[in-house]
């Protein structure tokens, strides 16, 4: 048995092979990555994915990835996928510190104790994994290059390939993912196919990652290893990790990914072969520091919207392809990724209502497709007939960023939409839902948790509750 007092330091595993062994080279290396990198382009950087592999290879890009953190942070947790064993869950090294050239990665241990004691189907204290795992120790001289001190780190590694323990784990880590904390994803992309191969299937799942859409990131590792690519092994190693930050961000609409920097091991100097190659892109996670009330359209917004909405409706029932839109003259907030809903109506009545919470495209590509959606594939009513296209009134919800809410009380009855998420059961009600019905706070709640999220009236009481204001708007 462990003796729980105990202290279990981890010494480097792979110093002298994938970055220089002493201090001093370290650090000069280290100086030349930095400078030759991508610069910083983002603000507040949640997260980030950065590559792995031998510093001569893949360093300038995690160079460009850890370019874009802040100097504030006081914790990082760090998610590595096993490369040496597959087992259940993750292991969380929280019996000693991180031991480095140059000197000592102070764990946080009292974190990752209580990730194991909260959550010990999830978490194993198991130092093993850790040992000779180099997936994670590469990513640490970046860190301490760009942050210097006063942080503590939460090294994780994940042994499963199970995409619901995948989910869990993200679950159990939301707590952790806010401004105090750093998520470092670590992740090379594509393995050994040619360098014109490996920039086509690289591209297909960076972009999947941009889309911040979990289902999505599946589908295309899944269609990358049917495509039949030659000597492509896998198109993104450590995808748990990866899936696991997607699950993180996937229901926040105010977080966006962005693609910083791409190379693979043929373009090193004097070390890369074109015809073999592993591909590296450094990724960024932004959380926008947008409040609710900060949230406005202008009268131009909601016209141009509603036009949109009109004309995508009209096409959609004839089945024909709506025209695309001349983006000159739009407006900033109409091209930024936000979630809206579509709501139609004849004479007062509902014919349909579909939406996305999360800002997964431009705000009027969203309303373009919730319009189409509204009247063709709202499961609640038949299709929309042409002959009811001068009887629909056309209502926009445009949502702001969500906010994760403490307690109940904290709702505005007629102000506030709420999503209210148990595991992988989710409901939503919009703000107009509390004044249409008139219901009270309890039953806003008990409708949103037992006819939506489906986990019965008071389920609510132990679920996630989310916050979110709606600009509504419609045709007069």
């Amino acid at each position: 048995m462990k003796n729980p007092h105990e202290t279990i330091d981890r010494y480097p595993a792979v110093a002298g092979q994938f970055y220089p062994a002493k201090a001093d080279k370290l650090n000069e290396m280290l100086n030349k990555l930095f400078a030759q990198a991508t610069p910083k382009k983002q603000e507040y950087v949640r997260a980030i994915i950065s590559p792995h592999a031998g510093y001569v290879f893949s360093g300038g890009v995690a160079a460009s990835a850890f370019n874009q953190t802040e100097a504030s942070y006081k914790r990082v947790v760090l998610l590595a996928s096993s490369h040496q064993a597959h087992f259940e869950g993750a292991s969380v090294f929280c019996d000693g510190d991180y031991i480095m050239p140059y000197g000592k990665e102070l764990v946080d241990r009292e974190i990752g104790k209580k990730l194991v004691s909260d959550h010990p189907a999830l978490f194993t204290d198991n130092p093993i994994p850790h040992k000779n795992e180099h997936s994670l120790e590469v990513q640490l001289p970046f860190l301490h290059h760009v942050l210097k001190t006063g942080y503590m780190i939460v090294p994780i590694i994940l042994g499963s390939v199970d995409p619901i323990t995948c989910f869990n784990i993200a679950e159990a880590l939301k707590p952790l993912f806010n401004a105090d904390n750093l998520f470092v994803i670590s992740s090379d992309f594509s393995h050994y196919p040619t360098d014109a191969d490996a920039r086509k299937v690289d591209g297909a799942t960076k972009n999947a990652i941009l889309s911040n859409n979990p289902d999505k990131l599946l589908q295309t590792l899944k269609a990358n290893t049917m495509a039949g690519i030659p000597h492509l092994s896998t198109s993104l190693c450590g995808w748990t990790s990866v899936l696991t930050l997607m699950y993180l961000t996937a229901g926040n609409s105010a977080c966006n990914y962005f693609a910083i920097d791409y190379h693979n091991s043929g373009d090193a100097p004097l070390y890369g072969e074109k015809d073999r190659v592993v591909g590296y892109w450094a990724i960024a996670v932004l959380e926008q520091e947008t409040s609710q009330n900060d949230f406005a359209l202008s009268e131009t917004d909601k016209s141009t919207l509603l036009k949109l909405a009109r004309e995508c409706l009209q096409a959609g029932v004839h089945g024909e392809k709506p025209s695309k839109p001349d983006l000159s003259g739009f407006s900033d907030i109409l091209k930024t990724n936000c979630g809206a809903f579509v709501t139609l109506h004849i004479k007062g009545h509902l014919r349909g209502c579909i939406g996305c919470m999360t800002g997964e495209m431009p705000l009027y590509k969203m309303v373009q497709e919730m319009a189409v959606s509204s009247a063709m594939h709202d499961y609640r009513f038949e299709p929309v007939r042409s002959s009811e296209l001068d009887l629909i009134d056309i209502e926009i919800s445009v949502l702001s960023p969500l906010q994760k809410i403490e307690d109940a009380s904290e709702i505005v009855l007629g102000k506030h939409g709420i999503l209210i998420e148990k595991g992988r059961n989710h409901g939503v009600f919009l703000p107009q839902v509390a004044t249409e019905t008139g219901w009270t706070l309890e039953q806003y709640l008990g409708h949103c948790a037992q006819d939506k999220a489906e986990i019965g009236w008071d389920g609510w009481k132990t679920a996630a509750i989310y916050t979110f204001t709606a600009t509504v708007f419609g045709e007069k």
